[in-house]
């Protein structure tokens, strides 16, 4: 029996200018995971998970649990990620035992709040695939294996940072050079050492679920059409996060707060930002804290250096239905 795991993920400058060949840093969340089980049967079996019950309490709970989960539930990102793996390998020539095995998953993330909880499922399954069959598959190139079961598999409109943190862990930089991943596949990818960052803080509503392909679709529209408006702004956030990522490694934080804040700022020029979701960020901000999407929405993210702050986030937010936690990085 092999067990995998992977965690949630949150984008603290950049993001979301990685689907556009831009720059981020996010780190992995460890506080919420992804779990799969793979073990050896005689028969290739996908069990379904607990969001793929088709069995509901009444009409609304069915409403709801399709509004968050959409129609297919998690079993689909299974599937797809068992057949992107299968495709792998007969394009590589690699030879692998022929054995047939039953798989299964279950998630504590969040889920369609902006924490990565579908690739989460994804990565966990392809790490349990290449130990079963004890493939080899580099690192780098591991995270746009797994895109590619979103966006060619499940038409799902991604980018690389969820993947690259999941696989890589702790915090990490990418630089999506478009010339990189024409060329190779993938970008350049550089740890960066997760005690160095200030103390952080994330706040998710559980009501505010949405997928996040379809609320990045108007920018992915607009970018295709060549709005001069739209890549602008990608290429400044993009900006932002070479600016964090050197003052990293100069050891001074004291612009992040601001950075944090513009970060989102940008974004709101070009998509629709709810009412509940600003929300969530202009009480943060009163709070003194500077506050930015985590990913697609339904989660923000920012740095709060002590426990009184945390405590007022904590309060402020929770009135508006928001739990906040301290994020584990590693």
């Amino acid at each position: 029996m092999i067990e995998t795991k992977a965690s949630a993920r949150a984008g603290l400058l950049g993001n979301p200018s990685d689907g556009y060949y831009g720059k981020i840093i996010a780190v992995s969340v460890k506080n919420f995971a992804a779990r799969v089980v793979l073990e050896e049967s005689s028969e290739l079996r996908v069990e379904p998970g607990a969001q793929d019950e088709a069995v509901y309490r009444n009409g609304q709970d069915l409403v709801e649990r399709i509004n968050l989960y959409g129609y297919y539930g998690g079993r689909r990102l299974i599937k797809a990620a068992v057949k992107t793996f299968f495709d792998y390998c007969f394009k590589q020539d690699i030879p692998f035992p022929d054995k047939n095995f039953t798989i299964r998953y279950e998630s504590d993330i969040p889920r369609q709040v902006g924490l990565g909880g579908s690739s989460a499922i994804i990565v966990a399954a392809m790490r349990a695939l290449i130990q079963f069959y004890g493939v080899k598959v580099p690192v780098e190139t591991l995270p746009t294996l797994i895109l590619g079961a979103e966006l060619q598999e499940l038409g799902i409109n991604a980018g690389l940072m969820d993947r690259v943190i999941q696989v890589y862990e702790g915090c990490v930089y990418m630089d999506l050079d478009r010339t990189l991943i024409e060329k190779r596949g993938y970008g350049d990818y550089e740890r960066l050492e997760a005690h160095r960052l200030p103390p952080l803080y994330l706040a998710y509503r559980p009501d505010l679920g949405k997928v996040s392909g379809t609320v990045l679709n108007d920018i992915r529209v607009a970018y295709d059409r060549g709005d001069p408006s739209v890549i602008d702004t990608l290429r400044k956030l993009a900006a932002l996060a070479e600016e964090g990522r050197n003052d990293f490694f100069q050891g001074d934080f004291r612009r992040w707060p601001a950075l944090m804040n513009e970060n989102f700022d940008l974004r709101s020029r070009i998509m629709r930002i709810s009412e509940p979701n600003l929300e969530m960020i202009q009480t943060a901000r009163r709070c003194g804290a500077p506050a930015k999407f985590a990913g697609s929405g339904g989660s923000i993210v920012g740095i709060c250096e002590d426990e009184m702050m945390f405590e007022r986030l904590a309060g402020e937010l929770g009135r508006i239905g928001a739990r906040v936690i301290r994020p584990q990085i590693t």
